[in-house]
């Protein structure tokens, strides 16, 4: 469907049609991860959280954690505290200095990602039903949208 048809709206210009189908398809595709993640008792910024202590390989600063995460949360803490409670993720406190805190994934969290791996291939989660040309392209078309910003 497209997104005249979906909002019922007409747009002031190609670039204000493209920024409400940008902000339009980032909502359903995160509606749908949130339910996919929702069978695991998970929400999608925990799970990237264990994403990101995953690839670190070993403990790292709680501040790194946060300056990797992909949607920015000042309770970013509370969703560790989370994680800890359901033995996913370790706190582990720096010798050196007692206010450094560090945080590793645990067995429980690797296994846990693991079996989502499975499920994402097994589901299509992440399936875009686009070439890889096209997706490469729209990766692209997004860099560029941040580069203009700056970001």
């Amino acid at each position: 469907m497209k997104i005249e048809d979906a909002i019922q709206a007409k747009f002031q210009s190609p670039q204000h049609k493209a920024v409400v189908n940008l902000r339009f398809t980032a909502n359903f595709l995160s509606n749908i991860q949130n339910n996919f993640m929702a069978q695991f008792h998970l929400t999608m910024p925990q799970f990237n959280i264990l994403r990101i202590l995953r690839g670190a390989k070993d403990a790292i600063n709680v501040n790194t954690v946060k300056e990797r995460m992909l949607e920015k949360s000042p309770n970013t803490t509370r969703l560790m505290d989370k994680l800890i409670e359901k033995e996913l993720i370790d706190r582990v406190r720096c010798n050196e200095d007692r206010r450094v805190v560090y945080v590793k994934i645990s067995e429980k969290g690797l296994a846990l990602l693991a079996e989502i791996d499975e499920q994402f291939k097994e589901n299509s989660i992440i399936q875009l039903n686009i070439s890889d040309e096209d997706a490469q392209h729209l990766s692209e078309l997004l860099d560029k949208v941040r580069l203009s910003y700056g970001v």
